[in-house]
């Protein structure tokens, strides 16, 4: 329960600093070019809200639906639908009185605010912790690569060094966007660099989802501790011991074994649905052979698997064997870092969207539950800020999208009447938001859904 809360409190600090500000930057140009804002709510208020205070003709509203917000500018056909007012002749103060230039700075007032306040946490960030990371050369044990890999040419204790675009500097998610679009990977392979050839079109969804990893830190199968009372414990095994054999089958890294547990777990439990508790009783009889810190000779060790499937150790975190460097930013210097930064994490965002038109592009997309579980379960300032600028620049772009009812919406029928010089009629723009909602609430239903099925499954 106190995980569940500290992850929904940085949720909502994030969601209400993110809608603040970009409702805020709708606010800002609506009152610098005279128009009426008559409310502003943070968060969605259907049925109900609080009216907190009035200020110089503004309603301010506290919402109960932490999804969004909005602000209500006169004279303009927005999420209330509200078109009473627009039979109404046209006043100087409305939102449809004012030219279009001013129009669409209104419109895209939100989404700037969120793209700017991006680049200034990530400017931030880099300013007050720095860049830490491993170098991806020094990680000189290698990686360890799933047969789809192997089959493109990888081999086991490769270590990647760049594509023909990019030389990489650590191991991230980025590394895994840049072999996707390879065309060409050099490796260090044996102290000797290896070109291997790629497709240049590799399935990103299929990479990240596979298990085992199409690529993983090549983790030794070396003991960090064991559960005090587990089974391992019981059998003998004790920290710094390395594992070498699990039922009659060499193994040397964790990355072995892990999916090893994994399959025994999973037949066990399978035993169990089937009423064959013999036959699970069995498989968690387990026999590991094990090299004892500080011996010569390995020793062979019997261990009766917990309720869980459990044995009870702890791996050893590969990354704890090589050496961290930090990049200290100073104040100026962490302005242009930051942009480049939040750019090259938008550019990958775009390009990851297209694999949402897929089957498991569709099942991926999620609601709160999927970016509430983003958060650390330990209240981490940089970890929140971190994800509050990723979110925010998913915010602008999202809301730029030439959607209805998206503030993108807005600014395809602004630059249509820039062009033209025509204004699509209310009924066309009335029809078009009533789309654009049943649309976003579509959306919404699905990313509910999938939200669903993971946390029952």
């Amino acid at each position: 329960m106190e995980i569940f809360l500290i992850k929904a409190l940085q949720l909502i600090l994030c969601f209400s600093i993110l809608i603040l500000l970009h409702e805020g930057g709708h606010f800002f140009f609506a009152k610098l070019f005279g128009v009426r804002v008559e409310k502003f709510c943070l968060f969605f208020d259907p049925w109900k809200s609080w009216k907190l205070f009035s200020w110089r003709g503004t309603d301010y509203h506290l919402g109960w639906l932490p999804l969004g917000g909005y602000v209500k500018i006169s004279g303009m056909i927005d999420e209330s639908l509200d078109t009473e007012q627009l039979k109404q002749p046209i006043q100087p103060w409305e939102f449809r009185a004012k030219p279009a230039w001013q129009r669409l700075l209104i419109m895209v007032g939100g989404v700037l605010v969120n793209f700017i306040l991006a680049l200034v946490i990530y400017a931030m960030i880099l300013f007050t912790w720095g860049d830490t990371y491993v170098p991806i050369e020094k990680m000189d044990k290698g990686f360890k690569y799933n047969a789809a890999a192997q089959q493109l040419g990888f081999r086991d204790g490769d270590i990647p060094l760049r594509t023909e675009k990019k030389t990489f500097d650590r191991f991230d998610a980025n590394l895994y966007r840049d072999i996707s679009n390879a065309s060409t990977v050099t490796v260090l392979r044996d102290g000797h660099e290896q070109n291997i050839a790629l497709p240049g079109d590799l399935n990103l969804l299929d990479m990240l989802k596979s298990d085992p990893p199409f690529i993983a830190v090549l983790s030794p199968a070396v003991i960090d501790s064991v559960t005090a009372g587990g089974p391992a414990e019981k059998a003998g095994i004790k920290n710094g011991d390395r594992l070498l054999a699990l039922n009659g089958i060499a193994l040397s890294t964790w990355n072995e074994f892990n999916p090893r547990m994994a399959d025994l777990r999973s037949s066990i439990a399978t035993y169990r649905e089937d009423g064959n508790q013999k036959m699970a009783d069995s498989l968690s009889h387990i026999t590991a052979v094990v090299l004892h810190a500080g011996q010569t000779r390995p020793d062979t060790v019997q261990a009766r698997l917990d309720a869980d499937g459990m044995i009870g150790i702890i791996m050893h975190n590969p990354y704890a064997d090589y050496p961290q460097v930090t990049r200290k930013y100073g104040f100026f210097e962490s302005f242009p870092a930051g942009v480049t930064y939040g750019w090259d994490v938008l550019r990958g965002y775009v390009d990851d969207l297209k694999y949402l038109f897929s089957a498991d592009g569709a099942k991926s997309v999620g609601s709160v539950g999927t970016i509430g579980s983003l958060f650390p379960a330990t209240w981490d300032w940089q970890r929140f800020w971190e994800l509050t600028a990723f979110i925010s620049l998913m915010l602008a772009f999202m809301n730029i999208l030439p959607i209805p009812a998206l503030d993108g919406g807005h600014v395809l029928f602004l630059l249509y009447e820039v062009i033209t010089r025509r204004k699509p009629s209310e009924k066309f723009m009335e029809r078009a938001q009533i789309f654009g909602m049943w649309f976003i609430l579509a959306l919404m239903a699905l990313a509910l859904f999938n939200d669903a099925m993971r946390f029952i499954f």
